[in-house]
């Protein structure tokens, strides 16, 4: 099961956290067709954020065709995303990257940024 972790200071909506974090775990295979997300109740309880918030984010996900609202039951998987698994070779390469770039004195933001730039330049009109 997912866990939810939001960032009061990131400036991102905190629904729009939980979707990326759900597509996140999506694309990872942490999350695979027919898993059960948290419910609204649990994810209120980890977080401390509105139901309305969580509802929301789940509706967005059930608009994308990602996960499918079961009345009375919860709120299931629909379909998965993407086909990196998390004991991926290039996942060991991300780390020793990351490993290197706080130790060069990166914070989360400069890696996150030159990352993205990396991205960028090898995916450009590319869009998830």
């Amino acid at each position: 099961m997912v866990e939810y972790r939001i960032d009061r200071h990131s400036g991102v909506a905190t629904y729009v956290q939980i979707v990326q974090q759900t597509k996140h775990a999506l694309r990872l295979g942490l999350l695979c067709p027919g898993d059960k997300l948290p419910t609204a109740r649990e994810v209120v309880e980890a977080t401390a954020i509105n139901p309305n918030t969580v509802l929301k984010a789940y509706r967005e996900l059930e608009r994308e065709g990602l996960v499918e609202a079961r009345r009375g039951l919860g709120t299931f998987v629909r379909r998965a995303l993407g086909t990196t698994p998390v004991d991926s070779p290039l996942r060991a390469e991300l780390e020793e990257w990351a490993a290197r770039a706080r130790s060069a004195g990166l914070d989360r933001d400069d890696a996150a940024a030159l990352f993205t730039a990396v991205l960028d330049t090898h995916f450009q009109g590319e869009r998830s």
